[in-house]
């Protein structure tokens, strides 16, 4: 019997080209000489706009000077849900890159009926199209003439690799120029034509009640226009800035709130997260036959406390009425899911709600963009059509805002005679990562839970495993261990709020494995690259911990109070890859002197940008591994001030060096969170190594490492 070939395959959009595949809700051209392209990913300082215009600009043969970015809008942009886990380039891009090769063999085709020359004797150069003969059209022209109001099709394909000449390029972000030169691009810089200020007053009583608030003193204030009070939500609408503050204050003294919610003892916050009601899953189980028995088991256990997204300035909106509708400028990471909770509050058709990208100053993560958002729309109500600018205090932001879930990690490691490991067990007790708006039937925004009719608070969840998981974030080995059984605890309580902070579970889950692996390694007297490489069948993999190594002269010469770690994973496993050597002093406080870093993320669109995240987020994590905590008694967060809530300092910032692997050949791969859980467990491993202490709950802070040789001597 003949056997029958394989069916081809039928080509695919990529994902946010088929659920957005009008191609004018991509590209426009004007027929002044540039064109826009409209992407439904958001910069919030990751450089994805310069990318993305760098791909366009590949595809079309156009200099990236004529390329202009348009703002994410519901109004018309794509919807591409969040701008989140270092997806952008992966989803826009591709749909861009894909977009584009499908129009301009679109205009190709019409540019050869106009010009009499076929397709194939035609080059396009800077959005001139021309041929033998030194016949030519443009874009420009031709624009008026084409419609794009037309959905993708699968069969154009992109450029080669080998084509490609803006892609792969270090060009100079677009942002940049506007914030250098203080051209207002920021939503706290900007202002609407007759625009109001408003401020909320809330309890740092966690989840008080407003009991009684009286209002004479704050109506004598200059300026104000109105009191705003719904159920436990109150704010303050006024024509200058100064009487808003002024006005709250007042209000703040005046107001008695309930005692509020009890909140959980901060020094035994692990033992805390494993002793709530949760929700359990399996992760995974892989079940092998092990070469030899077990003769014994270690067990340890790791920690991150809850994380502030600390952002430089506080959350920003502003909002507009119309009659039944509204306007809103956020910088949200996702405008059209915030659209949606919207709706839900306010109770009106979707279409009546426009919701508008602005920048703002960093992100990281579901901070406060969106409940600002919520607090500049009730407030904008009593605003007679005139727009509404709210701004939380620095307060506000390090209280109210939801933060990244704390997590306790138990990994066992069952031991043959020779120290090999034959089975793995990895357990997480966490809050869930994630309570983004647009996700569910009921809002995730602050003031939802404060009105008099008031939603249900929402208890932060886990994405699925297939979109990268939550609390479970690279929580499975990449390393090639016999069997393992990975399980996931999300507590179904949550009296502090929690939700998406760069990177989820992954830098918890990363560290604890990392962290671990050095242990077992060290255990056997086994060098800690040696011992990874042995484990790993992932070639690239391979190469980022080879890179680094190399990089880093692993491991250099044992000197007094220095110490070298190394760190590595794939992040969620799917996304870039990351090794990171760090290079630490150990005096009064731990110092992190250097992070050599190798990372791989396919397809690099613009090196230097990719070198920029890589250094951002290594100097993140660093932050978070020697200083950051939120702090809170049994009824109030305390870190609501830089002094409370310490971050990096410019004059603690480590010399941070990249070594990119370049595979332009291999699907990009975003690289915004790549570093963050490498870098943790390579200075925890330094520490380790430079003073023979291990400190397994993070920050490893002064306290916590007396912790950690009390625990051990």
């Amino acid at each position: 019997m003949t056997e029958r070939a394989p069916a081809p395959s039928v080509p695919k959009l990529p994902v946010s080209l088929a659920a957005n595949p009008m191609l004018s809700s991509w590209v426009r051209f004007s027929p002044e000489g540039h064109m826009t392209v409209s992407p439904g990913k958001v910069e919030i300082g990751q450089g994805i706009v310069t990318a993305l215009a760098q791909i366009a600009a590949d595809e079309l043969d156009v200099d990236i000077g004529r390329v202009r970015m348009a703002r994410a809008s519901t109004a018309g942009s794509p919807n591409e849900g969040v701008t989140s886990g270092s997806l952008s380039v992966q989803q826009s891009g591709r749909a861009i890159r894909q977009a584009c090769a499908e129009i301009r063999q679109i205009f190709l085709a019409a540019a050869s009926d106009r010009l009499g020359v076929g397709t194939d004797a035609l080059v396009i150069s800077d959005g001139i199209i021309s041929g033998p003969g030194n016949v030519r059209t443009s874009y420009w022209e031709l624009a008026g003439e084409i419609s794009l109001e037309r959905e993708a099709t699968p069969g154009a394909v992109p450029k080669r690799s080998t084509q490609r000449t803006v892609a792969g390029n270090s060009v100079q972000r677009l942002d940049i120029p506007d914030k250098v030169f203080a051209h207002p691009r920021f939503i706290h810089d900007s202002a609407l034509p007759g625009m109001l200020h408003g401020r909320v007053l809330r309890s740092e009583l966690s989840s008080a009640r407003l009991v009684d608030m009286p209002e004479h003193g704050a109506r004598a204030v200059a300026g104000l226009v109105a009191i705003v009070r719904d159920g436990n939500f109150v704010g303050v609408v006024s024509e200058t800035e100064d009487g808003a503050e002024a006005a709250v204050g007042v209000l703040r003294k005046s107001a008695t709130w309930s005692a509020g919610e009890t909140l959980p003892d901060e020094s035994e916050l692990a033992e805390w997260l494993k002793a709530q009601p949760a929700e359990s899953t399996v992760i995974d189980q892989r079940t092998g036959v092990a070469s030899s028995e077990r003769t014994r088991t270690i067990r340890r256990q790791y920690a991150r406390p809850y994380l502030a997204h600390a952002s430089i300035a506080p959350s920003c909106a502003m909002a507009q009425w119309s009659g039944d509708r509204v306007r809103v400028w956020t910088h949200s990471q996702g405008v059209y899911f915030l659209r949606a909770d919207l709706a839900l509050v306010l109770r009106l058709p979707i279409e009546n709600i426009t919701v508008e990208h602005m920048e703002g100053a960093g992100c990281y993560g579901h901070n406060a963009a969106d409940d600002v958002a919520l607090d500049a729309v009730l407030l904008a109500k009593a605003a007679d059509g005139r727009p509404v600018r709210v701004q939380w205090s620095r307060a506000d932001e390090m209280s109210h805002a939801p933060f990244g879930a704390a997590m306790a990690i138990e990994i066992e490691a069952d031991l043959d005679a020779q120290g090999e490991i034959v089975d793995w067990r990895h357990s997480t007790w966490s809050n869930g990562h994630t309570a983004r708006p647009g996700r569910a039937a009921q809002p995730a925004l602050l003031a939802a839970t404060e009105l008099a009719n008031p939603f249900p608070r929402y208890i932060a969840t886990n994405p699925p495993s297939a979109n990268g998981g939550g609390a479970d974030r690279n929580s499975v080995p990449l390393y090639d261990f016999p069997s393992w059984r990975i399980e996931c605890h999300r507590l179904t309580t949550m009296p502090i709020r929690t939700s998406a902070l760069r990177t989820l579970g992954a830098q918890g889950n990363v560290f604890a494995i990392e962290s671990f692996l050095d242990e077992l390694a060290a255990e056997r007297g086994e060098d800690p690259v040696d011992f990874r490489l042995r484990h790993l069948k992932d070639s690239r993999a391979q190469d980022v911990i080879r890179s680094v190594a190399k990089r880093a002269s692993w491991k250099p010469g044992k000197q007094a109070g220095v110490g070298y770690g190394l760190g590595f994973a794939r992040y969620k496993n799917t996304g870039a890859y990351c090794a990171v050597v760090a290079e630490i002093e150990g005096a009064e406080d731990i110092s992190v002197k250097r992070l050599t870093v190798a990372v791989d993320v396919g397809e690099a669109i613009n090196p230097d940008g990719v070198i920029n995240q890589i250094e951002g987020g290594a100097i993140q994590a660093t932050s978070w591994v020697l200083k950051e905590r939120v702090r809170f008694d049994r009824r109030r967060i305390t870190s609501s001030t830089w002094s409370d809530y310490p971050i990096l300092r410019f004059s603690e910032v480590p010399n941070v060096q990249v070594e990119l692997i370049q595979r332009p050949d291999m699907e990009p791969l975003g690289a915004g969170e790549a570093a963050h859980g490498p870098v943790t467990a390579a200075i925890a491993n330094a520490v380790f190594d430079a003073l023979g202490v291990r400190v397994r709950s993070l920050p490893i802070t002064r306290d916590n490492l007396i912790a950690a040789m009390e625990a051990t001597s």
